[in-house]
């Protein structure tokens, strides 16, 4: 696989985690690991850090 492809298939692996948190925020579902609960922002956080990943990763052109 080339770099480029490398990059869009990890830009469409974030712009669905990206996805994910955005409906875990808008539906607030609970999310609980061990006995941590983890808030609501911390979605919109990942959110908003994953599509910037997925934007970066969909759009790159890497010269060879």
């Amino acid at each position: 696989m080339d770099p480029v492809g490398y990059s869009h298939v990890a830009g469409a692996i974030f712009a669905l985690v990206a996805i994910l948190q955005l409906v875990r925020a808008l539906s607030g579902w609970p999310v609980t690991i061990g006995r941590t609960d983890i808030p609501i922002w911390a979605s919109w956080v990942a959110f908003v850090i994953a599509g910037l990943l997925a934007w970066f990763g969909l759009t790159v052109h890497l010269n060879p």
